[in-house]
């Protein structure tokens, strides 16, 4: 069974997000902020994380990410970002993936449908 590490500071959103991906099987590990979420990357081990941008800070995630790409124990872990920081902000772009600068596999704009969660989700993990 995957385990999948959720890191967001919106406890409604990581809660729906659980039940989605227990439903599916899956175990799922909760962090509300980036330090946190990365402490439990490390000793946790996850399949997959599942992690926000604006949490203590508005660019937290992106920080979070790229910590997690240069340490060589979880540099391995597969991160899809999912945030609402490009309607929060009013931007008129999108994000998208960088080896260096946004080493993740997939950006998601909120609110994200749990079909679409679900599919990203088992394409990173290989079961699709």
């Amino acid at each position: 069974m995957a385990k999948i590490l959720i890191v967001d500071d919106d406890t409604e959103l990581v809660e729906s997000v659980q039940a989605v991906l227990e439903s599916k099987g899956y175990a799922v590990v909760t962090a509300s902020n980036g330090e946190e979420g990365y402490k439990k990357a490390v000793s946790e081990k996850p399949n997959l994380m599942l992690l926000d941008v604006m949490m203590t800070t508005d660019n937290e995630g992106f920080a979070i990410a790229r910590k997690l790409h240069e340490n060589e124990a979880t540099k391995h872990i597969p991160v899809i970002m999912v945030t609402g920081i490009k309607r929060v902000k009013h931007l008129p772009f999108s994000f998208e993936p960088d080896e260096d600068w946004l080493p993740v596999k997939a950006v998601l704009d909120k609110p994200v449908k749990p079909d679409d969660l679900l599919r990203h989700v088992e394409k990173v993990l290989g079961k699709k």
